[in-house]
């Protein structure tokens, strides 16, 4: 009994082995075995879109950021030279030259308007000047999608009037200046540069500050407020109205700290020889805001993170141009 059971099992175990063989007819073969195996069962190779999505799960993405400048171009009398060709302009980053993808040559990008009032007692006396001259510029200035602010230079920046188009709101707060004891421009300049900043790419930052330039009481420094002005990508107009001609009498370095910031931003300074003459100061600005050129341009080569580019833009003929001279690289 024991034999016939052990040969029945190397029979049943022959008979097993040989259902894996290729040569078995296909209803006897089991599942996965052979070249007629269930297809389900069969492991398929990666498609080319699979491994295109490994491939760039691996990959590090650069994202290169438009470089938008705002240019003034201005003739040989100081006056807007408009309706220049593309061709006309070049733009270099670091001494090279890059491709304009972007060019407007005016500009309808609406505009966010800082106007920074110094209200400290150095500054007092001409006070009444600049308030009529600074509600004059509001009346002007401002068109459809405009915004602007109101804001008290003293010891504290204070800002007096938000963002508005309400010509009659932010001329009254022009007239309600607080008198200040110093005048901290750095905090001024600070302070405008980060509230523009979060104001969104679209739109055109621009600092507009009326002071006689005695920096006296800021907490931030000279350093501080040139790199929030550079991360703002705002436009600075500085008017300076000096109680003192005399240089011996007045604080220059202020005047030398400002003139800096300004170039760096693509502004202009002005010093008005009188009061009177803030008006046509304010004009002038605003036909410059109005006849702006804005290019842009994608940086090749890319700089490193967190550094600061210099930019350079040349229009052909006799012109002379503004534009903010430099600017400061994203993290990559």
């Amino acid at each position: 009994m024991a034999l016939l059971l052990c040969l029945a099992a190397v029979i049943l175990g022959r008979a097993g082995g040989t259902q894996d063989r290729t040569d078995r007819p296909p209803w006897a073969r089991k599942p996965g075995s052979g070249k007629t195996a269930d297809p389900a069962a069969t492991p398929t190779p990666p498609s080319n879109e699979d491994a295109d999505k490994g491939q760039q799960r691996g990959r590090i993405r650069v994202n290169v950021q438009l470089v938008s400048v705002l240019t003034s171009v201005l003739d040989e009398h100081n006056r807007p030279a408009p309706d220049l060709p593309r061709e006309a302009f070049q733009i270099f980053e670091e001494g090279v030259e890059q491709k304009v993808e972007v060019f407007e040559s005016e500009t309808q990008q609406p505009l966010d308007l800082a106007l920074m009032i110094d209200s400290s007692l150095s500054a007092h006396k001409e006070i009444g000047f600049e308030q009529e001259a600074a509600a004059h510029f509001i009346r002007q200035v401002l068109r459809t999608g405009d915004r602007l602010s109101v804001f008290a230079v003293g010891e504290e920046v204070t800002q007096i009037a938000g963002f508005s188009d309400n010509v009659a709101t932010l001329q009254a707060a022009v007239h309600r200046m607080p008198a200040g004891s110093g005048t901290s421009l750095y905090d001024a300049i600070l302070l405008a540069s980060r509230t523009l900043e979060r104001r969104g790419d679209e739109r055109r930052k621009v600092i507009i500050l009326v002071t006689d330039a005695g920096e006296t009481t800021s907490y931030a420094d000279f350093d501080a407020a040139r790199k929030a002005a550079v991360k703002s990508s705002a436009l600075l107009y500085t008017i300076v109205v000096r109680p003192v001609k005399n240089e011996s009498g007045r604080n220059t370095a202020g005047e030398h700290a400002l003139e800096t910031i300004t170039d760096t931003m693509g502004g202009a300074m002005f010093y008005p020889d009188a009061p009177q003459e803030l008006d046509g100061i304010f004009d002038r600005i605003n036909r410059e805001l109005r006849t702006q050129y804005r290019l842009g341009y994608y940086p090749e080569p890319r700089g490193p993170a967190n550094t600061y580019r210099k930019i350079e833009v040349k229009v052909a003929g006799n012109y002379a141009v503004h534009h903010r001279k430099t600017y400061l690289t994203g993290p990559q």
